[in-house]
């Protein structure tokens, strides 16, 4: 797993001026034990954070102290979870990839990883480069040689060395990497950025479950998942460095002579563990960034060089082949459980490790996907996570495995012991049949160190933010924290390689998946609920608002139907500079919420006012919001964007830009301008959104993803977030460059 680049800050984005921070702090959810300012520093969450450290470091060094019980107690706990959950996990996994295909082509699909005006922070092809990055690992180059050779000599049913064997062993390794893998992914890196950048709530496991367990996820409970998700992750995280330190050692040792010994493995551990360490502390923005795209330039060389220098035509039938077998295949591998005759031990080594292996790593690749993705609508989001990085897997597996399979069907049964029995050794044994192994060689062992540090990098910087209050997503934990997660993994990797190796770190995998997989139930279960309201919050408005123009007016053409045709004309025609524009805000747009807000008050309303300079314009926003005795609260936000005059306007004398003062919601820019109505037109406009959103709340009040119950939501001040906080547009914000 490859680092990315820290993407800008919400709402910075050099291209689109109509991006914005996250939503109104309003959609905060109530916590107690969250930090009661957003300026307030990153603390730690020390439940969470006590909570893992005492469950990883417990584990670790009872593994160290007592090996042989760890080892058996494992072994029997691994085979109890296979036995009677292992329909669980297929079941699980599947119903992962249905939901998220289902949001996809559903009309929710249209829904933004932001606010609805927002846009992406990276463009198409640096996004995809980053899905593209996230597909490939050290744990690929360990599998994709050892799984297609192991699965044609022993498959789970049937005969070995067989045509038959040949073409399921590639199948199978496409099935334990594919779409249901990548589905887990999905929807952990939807959850996360669906309610952090739209939601403005803790970018966090608890967060997707508030709207089913409300403020209760800032308990005990939330506590809970947040635990169950940094166990898994650390031990997924671990599976895949005491993979790395396996298969670098035997790296060092076809390379350079290095003995293969546990001294080793922990040199290489201890090496891990400590360029992790400097990179968290020191950034990760350029340099690591810099690394992973290196990974992706020597992992494609690679590729490239076997395609060319092995069996080409083989090698591209054998694709296609793949790609046949695989979509044909699918459904049925998909829920088979082997029910009539099972194969315990090939199932917990490998179907069932593989699917607690991605829940494992689910909240870990979910954060980075989200971290990149924030204005995705979440069709592009599904369809780029189940596609990109898998259609990379496809052609590596394909070419390593079908590689690998020519050299043990031409008769070389030395080569395919090895791969069975040591399958560290087996990519450096395929790397060995071809020309320029001792180059081809070094170029792996070096691509294979990158993806180990940067898996231990990263591993250790989410882990320090699953374990801490972030003062925003886009924020990370403190640096003693991240190193403190560098060491522990560092730790229970050496524990679980000294008791038995890799095969008890698959185990311990399988195991620790348990919890989180139940997790992932209530995900999509809030999501679900979440999403139903943004359908219905898009319905309600859109006929709400209809409705109401209509009542008052008798045409929908809203306030414009009550000018005279010069005037309107004339406000088509107009496009306002600067001076203009906070004109019309300290002078039509203040003093129409004022009035409003005075009215609501004297009713006993409580309601918020804020006027903002936004500096890079030099022109005021204004925030208005009334509170509703813990339902959705109400917000109407006018803020400047500015906007190019268009070419056909300029020889009117206009500028280069031009401001539009835009109407704001919880969920986004409503897309039309208040320049030029009058001080009555914006308080009937407001008064249009109020009647709307109270109509909203009382038709569905059932299906609100913020509970109503007055024992579930506390007063204002217990809210973790400063009410007058306003959200800025991108364009009140400096630009960055991704």
């Amino acid at each position: 797993m490859s680092t990315p680049p820290k993407p800008a800050a919400p709402g910075h984005d050099a291209r689109d001026t109509r991006d914005t921070r996250p939503p109104a702090p309003d959609t905060v959810p109530p916590g107690g034990d969250v930090p009661a300012e957003p300026e307030q520093r990153t603390r730690v969450n020390k439940t969470v954070f006590i909570g893992s450290a005492v469950g990883v470091l417990g584990i670790a060094l009872w593994a160290i102290i007592d090996r042989e019980s760890a080892d058996a107690v494992i072994g029997s706990a691994v085979a109890w979870v296979g036995s009677t959950f292992g329909w669980w996990y297929s079941l699980i996994v599947v119903s992962v990839l249905v939901f998220v295909l289902f949001v996809a082509v559903s009309r929710v699909g249209k829904t933004r990883l932001g606010p609805d005006h927002s846009r992406p922070t990276f463009n198409l092809f640096t996004w995809t480069a980053m899905l593209f990055a996230a597909g490939i690992g050290i744990d690929l180059m360990f599998f994709s040689v050892a799984e297609p050779v192991t699965q044609y000599l022993a498959p789970p049913t049937g005969d070995g060395s067989t045509v038959e064997s040949a073409r399921q062993a590639v199948v199978w390794t496409l099935f334990h990497y594919g779409i249901l893998g990548w589905g887990l992914y999905a929807l952990m890196g939807m959850a996360l950025g669906y309610f952090a950048f739209r939601h403005n709530l803790p970018l966090s496991i608890r967060s997707a479950l508030y709207p089913i367990l409300g403020k209760r996820i800032h308990g005990p409970v939330g506590h809970a998942v947040d635990i169950a998700a940094m166990l898994g992750t650390i031990f997924g995280i671990a599976t895949s460095l005491g993979i790395g330190v396996a298969q670098l050692n035997f790296g060092l040792s076809f390379q350079f002579g290095i003995p293969e010994n546990t001294v080793v493995q922990i040199a290489l551990i201890a090496v891990a563990v400590v360029m992790a360490t400097i990179s968290v502390l020191t950034g990760i923005e350029k340099g690591i960034r810099r690394l992973s795209e290196l990974n992706v330039i020597l992992a494609i060389s690679l590729m490239v060089f076997v395609l060319i220098t092995g069996s080409t035509r083989f090698l591209l039938d054998g694709i296609v082949t793949n790609i046949g077998d695989t979509l044909a295949r699918f459904p049925s591998m998909a829920l088979d459980t082997f029910a009539y005759d099972r194969p315990d031990d090939w199932l917990n080594g490998w179907t069932l490790f593989f699917w607690a292996w991605w829940i494992a790593w689910a909240p870990f690749v979910g954060l980075f996907l989200a971290r990149i993705s924030r204005g995705r609508t979440l069709r592009e989001f599904v369809v780029g996570v189940l596609v990109v990085p898998f259609a990379f897997i496809l052609l590596w597996i394909s070419i390593f495995g079908n590689s690998a399979l020519e050299i043990v069907m031409g008769g070389n049964a030395a080569f395919g012991e090895v791969a069975m029995s040591q399958p560290e050794r087996a990519f450096y044994g395929l790397l060995e049949q071809y020309p320029m192994a001792p180059l081809s060689a070094a170029i792996a062992t070096f691509t294979g160190l990158l993806f180990y540090v940067t898996s231990a990098d990263s591993g250790a910087l989410v882990m320090s933010n699953f374990t801490s209050y972030l003062k925003d997503a886009d924020s990370d934990g403190p640096k003693w924290l991240r190193v403190f997660w560098s060491v522990a993994t560092g730790l229970l990797t050496l524990a679980m390689l000294l008791v038995g190796g890799v095969p008890t770190l698959q185990s311990a995998t399988v195991i620790m998946g348990l919890p989180f997989s139940v997790v992932l139930v209530f995900i999509m279960l809030g999501l679900y609920k979440a999403l139903r309201l943004e359908t219905a919050l898009a319905d309600s408005y859109q006929a709400g608002l209809h409705a109401v123009l209509n009542s008052r007016t008798n045409v929908p053409a809203g306030a414009d139907s009550r000018r005279g045709w010069r005037q309107r004309l004339s406000r088509a025609m107009n496009y306002p500079g600067r001076r203009q524009a906070q004109r019309f805000v300290s002078e039509v747009a203040v003093p129409a919420l004022s009035d409003v807000r005075a009215d609501l008050a004297s009713r006993g309303m409580e309601t918020t006012i804020k006027t903002s300079t936004v500096e890079a314009f030099g022109i005021d926003s204004v925030d208005f919001c009334v509170e509703l005795d813990g339902e959705r609260t109400f917000k109407y936000q006018v803020f400047p964007v500015q906007n190019d005059v268009p070419s056909y306007a300029r020889s009117s004398g206009a500028g280069g830009k031009y401001y539009r003062i835009e109407v704001f919601s919880l969920e986004g820019s409503h897309g039309y301008d208040l320049m030029g109505y009058s001080k009555d037109e914006v308080i009937a406009d407001v008064l249009d959104h109020y009647e709307v959103h109270l109509e909203f709340l009382h038709q569905h009040r059932a299906t609100l993803p913020y509970t109503t119950a007055a024992e579930s939501v506390p007063a204002k001040a217990d809210w973790d977030t400063d009410y007058d906080t306003v959200d800025e547009p991108v364009a009140a914000l400096p630009k960055e460059t991704p």
